[in-house]
């Protein structure tokens, strides 16, 4: 009786191993002939626990996106993560997701699902480019400090990524000139021969101080001045 329990086990076992791989087989053969949105639905409908079916969730958003449909994408991508919230394409879905809500101009929800990306899948491939997408927001909501920590933040802790030259070039853009010190004869300093307000007050010349006396030997100060005669010559 044991053996006969043990034989039916396996046939039972080999029988509904053989029904999901054929099944598999089916559902990913009607993927791939699939190219519209009513093509990946009948995946859904009929395969939707197979992994052609979990796939079709993903590509039936992509279409509704292409057409224009956002809120309907961001349904089937909520659908997708509600029955497969740990699959490796879950961060993927999250993005899509929040980049729908940025193209229907809902900027504060996308802003905090990109920010929730970056924060529950920091190792995945998404988080720098969640981060990277957050940056177009800050400078749109005129948060040039915020855009610049989020670049800072990618040069810091994703360096190796595809992103982190965009992120040193947006950082470039972001960077405040710097403020050249006024000095004389440049702009908003103080014009060539002027005194400027650093001169110590003693060594200002006071408005109504008469000019110095020329020293001996020193040429006339004018043409009418009579020239001093020479020196004796020594016998």
């Amino acid at each position: 009786m044991g053996l006969i329990i043990v034989v039916a086990a396996v046939i039972a076992y080999g029988g509904y191993w053989m029904y999901n791989e054929r099944r598999e087989g089916a559902a990913a053969a009607l993927l791939s002939s699939s190219h519209d949105a009513a093509g990946y639905q009948q995946v859904i409908s009929q395969y939707e626990t197979t992994p052609a079916g979990t796939t079709a969730y993903l590509m039936l958003a992509d279409a509704q996106r292409k057409d224009g449909k956002y809120a309907d994408a961001n349904t089937t991508l909520q659908k997708f993560l509600d029955k497969n919230a740990k699959h490796e394409l879950a961060p993927t879905a999250r993005m899509a997701m929040a980049a729908n809500l940025q193209s229907m101009g809902k900027m504060d929800e996308a802003l905090a699902s990109y920010q929730r990306v970056a924060a529950d899948f920091p190792k995945s491939y998404d988080a720098p480019l969640a981060l990277i997408s957050q940056v177009t927001i800050f400078k749109d909501k005129g948060q040039p400090d915020a855009a610049r920590r989020v670049c800072e933040t990618i040069l810091t802790q994703y360096r190796d990524s595809i992103w982190a030259n965009e992120a040193m070039g947006q950082l470039r853009e972001l960077k405040p000139p710097p403020s050249a010190a006024s000095g004389p004869g440049l702009p908003g300093g103080p014009s060539l021969g002027q005194q400027g307000p650093g001169v110590p007050p003693m060594l200002a010349r006071p408005p109504s101080a008469p000019a110095p006396a020329p020293s001996a030997g020193a040429p006339a100060a004018s043409a009418g001045a009579p020239a001093a005669p020479p020196p004796p010559k020594k016998p």
